[in-house]
Formats: C-alpha cells, sequence, structure tokens
C-alpha cells in the first residue's frame, strides 16, 4: 500500500536524517550539499575547449581551440569533466577514492552526466580506467569503475569494466610532474583478446575520477585505439584547471 511506502519512508528520515554530501550537516534532501559547500563547488561550463573542456573566460566561438590543445593534440577525441578539482570537488574526490565512500558515486555520476551529455549521446561502451589488481586487492574497490558504473546506469549505455586492464603495477601518479606522469603510465593497460569483438568500432567513453595532466587517459585512449574502437571520449568528475596544476603537490590526484 502506499501509505505503508510513504510511512516507511519517514521512519527512515527521522532515524537517518540525509546529510550533506560534504561535510556531514543534515540537508532537507538525499544527494545534496548543505548552501556552503554548495557554494564552494565551481561547475565547469561553456565556453570552453571543445576538445580539451577546459573553460574560456571569454567565448572564442565553438570552434576555437585551447592552447594544449593546439600544442599537444591528444589521442582522445573530447574530454569533459562536471567540476573544478577545488575546495568540495577534492573532498568528494578524496572521500571515494581513500576513505571508502563508495556511496558518493551515484550522485558524482549525475553531475557526472550533465557534464557529459553530448559525448555520452555519441557512445556505446563506459569503460573505466583500470586499477592494477594488486591495488585493487588492497583497496577493494576501483573508485573509477563505481563511477563508470553510476554513469552508465544513467545513461542507459553498457558498462564494460572488463575491457580494458592494467597490466603493469606503476608508481601512484600523487607528486609527480607532467613528463614523469606520462613515463609512469606507458605500457601499462591492455585490451584483453576476448574483448576485442566489444570494442570493435565502438563509441567509447573513457572514465577516470580526475583529470590531472591527461596522461593516464591519453595512454588509456591509445591502447583501446590501437585494438579498434571507432573513436575514445574521456569523462572525469573533476578537472585540475591549467594553472592549478603543481607536480611538488601531495595533495594531486
Amino acid at each position: 500500500m502506499r501509505w505503508k511506502g510513504q510511512a516507511l519512508g519517514w521512519m527512515q528520515q527521522l532515524l537517518f536524517p540525509p546529510t550533506c554530501l560534504g561535510c556531514s550537516t543534515l540537508v532537507t534532501e538525499p544527494g545534496t550539499l548543505c548552501p556552503t559547500c554548495w557554494s564552494s563547488l565551481r561547475f565547469l561550463e561553456r565556453p570552453w575547449c571543445p576538445v580539451m573542456g577546459t573553460p574560456f573566460s571569454l567565448d572564442l566561438g565553438d570552434s576555437m581551440l585551447s592552447a594544449q590543445a593546439i600544442a599537444e593534440p591528444p589521442p582522445f577525441g573530447r574530454a569533459r569533466s562536471a567540476v573544478a578539482y577545488q575546495d568540495i570537488a577534492r573532498r568528494l574526490v578524496q572521500g571515494l577514492k581513500f576513505h571508502d565512500r563508495t556511496d558518493l558515486a551515484p550522485w558524482m555520476g549525475k553531475w557526472m552526466l550533465r557534464a557529459g551529455a553530448e559525448i555520452l549521446t555519441d557512445a556505446d561502451l563506459v569503460i573505466p580506467v583500470p586499477l592494477h589488481r594488486n591495488r585493487f586487492l588492497s583497496r577493494r574497490f576501483n573508485q573509477s569503475a563505481e563511477l563508470a558504473r553510476a554513469v552508465a546506469e544513467l545513461s542507459g549505455l553498457v558498462h564494460a569494466p572488463e575491457a580494458l586492464v592494467r597490466v603493469r603495477r606503476t608508481r601512484q601518479q600523487v607528486g609527480l610532474g607532467a613528463r614523469e606522469r606520462h613515463a609512469n603510465v606507458r605500457g601499462a593497460f591492455r585490451v584483453p583478446e576476448a574483448a576485442l569483438p566489444q570494442i570493435k568500432a565502438r563509441g567509447i567513453v573513457l572514465v577516470d575520477d580526475v583529470y590531472t595532466t591527461g596522461a593516464t587517459v591519453a595512454a588509456a585512449s591509445r591502447i583501446l585505439l590501437r585494438a579498434g574502437a571507432g573513436h575514445v571520449d574521456v569523462l572525469t568528475f573533476a578537472r585540475v584547471l591549467p594553472g592549478d596544476f603543481r607536480g611538488d603537490d601531495q595533495d594531486t590526484i
């Protein structure tokens, strides 16, 4: 009966009231932020570089590329991120990644769905950036796979976490400079033979938690394209904006 379901919902809210995703302050609806946390969140909006997804301060037209896209064209087609990696966004990412807050992934996925609407429309598969099996065993879950699962469910696309594997255990990217990050992930990924038919000529959205220098998603994109993918786009929850990255910053993912 409907009234029983409503009563159960009221009881759950009474016993387990919803709290802010960022600071655990009481809020009115599950999956929301308090006003203080909301005000510190910077959503990435147009105008932006159509390739890199980095915002422009002025609208320069749909065909204007960023300096990064011109100087270092990426192997993937487009990159999109929901928010800037600052303040509350940083706290959400680190809560998911280092503090087992897998409950955050569905809510973060909703913001990613909005940011990646145009690339998800052109896609067939959602593939997370994989962890090496040793790191997966120690962490017990892959934060990128949790986000990819949420995005796939919300968009109706196929989640294919087994289509890309990390065959070499790399150093954590934290504290590495841009050049070191690219060297660190070179040769780290492979498409299993069993997955080749699944990705052949397909449009792929590659999902990660944070886009920092792009080294990891670039290396993974190259492997997917060499294995026959039709095209690869990148979707992350957060983005370290140009000028914000410091190789010696121990807090940079």
